[in-house]
């Protein structure tokens, strides 16, 4: 019995050759899988770098915007992982908005099961004029719709959005105001299948709020605030409640707290004109139909207090001494506060109170949308003082 059950067993010897059989096959099967993954890129990396392909790109781009879009260059990046690629993106608008680099990645596991799904989108070498975006505001609100809101489906609430990256990274995004004021930060945006952003981290590089970083995080339609600058925190939270179609109005609320958050490290001038540690407590909330008519809508409400205030340039007793002939120095302020309303890009300051030993001064400015400033200030002084001032300030 037991010879038989020792001649029915494979020896070692067939087990070895079974297994080197199998591993052959097994190889040979790889090596045509990456072949074959060669050959697909090679014959895509063909289409997509060809003049037809990015010009066609370049017409849908510009169609898209109502703004004619230049691209330098389409490819297909193989490492570390395969993705679209385009270099040197360019939106004439005046200024133009440019783009060094954009990469695409797909989700993998939804081209398997036969669905093109958008894995991480990374922008590199951002700039975006304020002029250049608003001219994009503006072609987009004049470019008539193809289809009648009737005609178009509707997304339905809670809908994915197979198009929408889950992830988008920002690495190196410059904006610049109408005034020339440059802020440049890294950004890590992830979204959820509907589109809204999940979770926001940002770090602020160069410019105003350099050195700053910034954290969103969303729970249904409400997102807290984390913000980091100056040494302080603004910390809060907003809501946002989405349209109930297509085309009409979303709205967004909230409330922030500043505390001890460093005055001068919110710009980026060279010499500040007020330093101290501001103390505010905010409520802004908007509406509108796109982003543009939400910034030119959003109002916003600030009482505020400026602790261990310095106001750099002037010294008002000196000032008074020599009636205006000294501008230099500095002046620290025993109380500086006040209110803050803003409505689009138009500011008004109210309640303003400021005193510095026996000098004390109330009053009211308004900065029009043009960068146009009226208001009225009192300054209790005694009649020398006073004169003093007008020979520094003007009437």
């Amino acid at each position: 019995m037991r010879r038989r059950i020792a001649q029915s067993c494979p020896t070692p010897t067939v087990q070895n050759d079974a297994m080197k059989r199998t591993l052959q096959w097994l190889t040979l099967a790889l090596l045509l899988l990456v072949a074959l993954l060669a050959a697909g890129v090679w014959a895509l990396q063909r289409w997509v770098e060809g003049d037809d392909f990015r010009a066609r790109a370049e017409r849908e781009a510009s169609a898209a915007l109502g703004v004619k879009v230049k691209l330098a260059r389409i490819g297909v990046d193989v490492w570390p992982l395969p993705a679209l690629a385009v270099a040197g993106v360019q939106v004439d608008t005046r200024p133009a908005l440019t783009l060094e680099r954009l990469v695409l990645r797909p989700a993998w596991s939804g081209l398997l099961r036969g669905r093109l799904e958008l894995a991480t989108l990374l922008l590199h070498g951002v700039t975006l004029p304020q002029g250049g975006i608003d001219a994009v505001l503006v072609a987009l609100q004049k470019k008539k719709r193809e289809t009648t809101a009737a005609k178009r489906p509707e997304t339905a609430a809670g809908a994915t959005l197979p198009y929408i990256p889950a992830r988008t990274v920002l690495d190196s995004l410059t904006w610049v105001s109408a005034q020339g004021t440059r802020i440049t930060l890294d950004a890590d945006v992830r979204l959820s299948p509907q589109g809204l952003p999940d979770d926001v981290s940002v770090q602020f590089l160069k410019g105003a709020l350099q050195g700053g970083s910034a954290r969103l995080q969303r729970e249904g339609n409400a997102w807290s605030v984390d913000m980091r600058v100056g040494g302080g925190t603004i910390k809060g939270a907003m809501q946002l409640q989405p349209a109930a179609q297509s085309g009409a109005k979303f709205s967004i609320k909230g409330q922030l707290e500043t505390r001890a958050v460093e005055v001068a490290a919110l710009t980026d001038a060279p010499q500040p004109v007020l330093s101290g540690r501001l103390e505010a407590d905010t409520t802004f909330s908007g509406q509108g139909v796109s982003l543009g008519a939400l910034v030119d809508g959003l109002q916003t409400q600030s009482q505020f207090s400026v602790r261990h205030a310095v106001v750099h340039g002037v010294d008002l007793a000196k000032a008074v001494k020599t009636i205006g002939l000294n501008r230099g120095g500095e002046t620290r302020l025993d109380t500086l506060a006040g209110q803050v309303t803003t409505r689009g890009r138009a500011i008004q300051l109210s309640n303003l109170v400021a005193s510095s030993g026996v000098l004390s001064a109330t009053g009211a400015v308004t900065v029009a949308a043009s960068r146009a400033l009226s208001g009225r200030v009192n300054v209790n002084l005694g009649d020398k003082v006073g004169e003093g001032l007008k020979n520094i300030f003007g009437k």
